[in-house]
């Protein structure tokens, strides 16, 4: 049986896609969203998925506590980790979850989130998350796949 990281990593690469080095990015060289500006020291362009794995697992699902989050929850926050970092991720969930978004989760964000239905955590997340991307002056260019990403969360809330 697949752990529940395994199941959002797939759905993961579904958006990040391959090796990409588009001139507007400010994450430079990319491949399967790891970018070299925050991973210098990767051969990007040789990165393989499952050093990919290995790098969204140890910096992004276990830094944002995604395994201590209800399923649908886990993903979002998982996502935007690993699209806008992990501080924005927990501040996201934080203020989904109606507690004072100092940037750790910690028993008091784990009880809220725990506490309030899966689906207005997402939605409320989502909210918080399409609003920040809108405001960003990478917008023009990536903020139709931003949209479009989003969009696809949206759509599995509740299921």
């Amino acid at each position: 049986m697949k752990s529940r990281f395994d199941t959002c990593f797939e759905r993961l690469i579904g958006h990040e896609g391959g090796y990409v080095n588009h001139k507007n990015d400010p994450g430079g060289e990319t491949n399967f969203g790891i970018s070299k500006r925050s991973y210098p020291q990767e051969d990007i362009k040789g990165m393989t998925l499952e050093r990919a794995k290995q790098i969204y697992k140890r910096d992004f699902w276990d830094k944002a506590k995604c395994g201590r989050l209800p399923k649908g929850v886990d993903f979002d926050v998982f996502d935007t980790a690993v699209n806008s970092g992990v501080l924005r991720a927990t501040i996201f969930l934080q203020r989904a979850a109606g507690v004072i978004a100092d940037g750790v989760i910690g028993p008091k964000t784990l009880e809220a989130v725990n506490s309030t239905p899966d689906a207005v955590i997402q939605a409320r997340f989502n909210g918080e998350r399409l609003s920040f991307m809108a405001d960003l002056p990478t917008w023009p260019t990536f903020g139709r796949g931003w949209a479009r990403r989003v969009a696809e969360n949206l759509k599995g809330i509740g299921q």
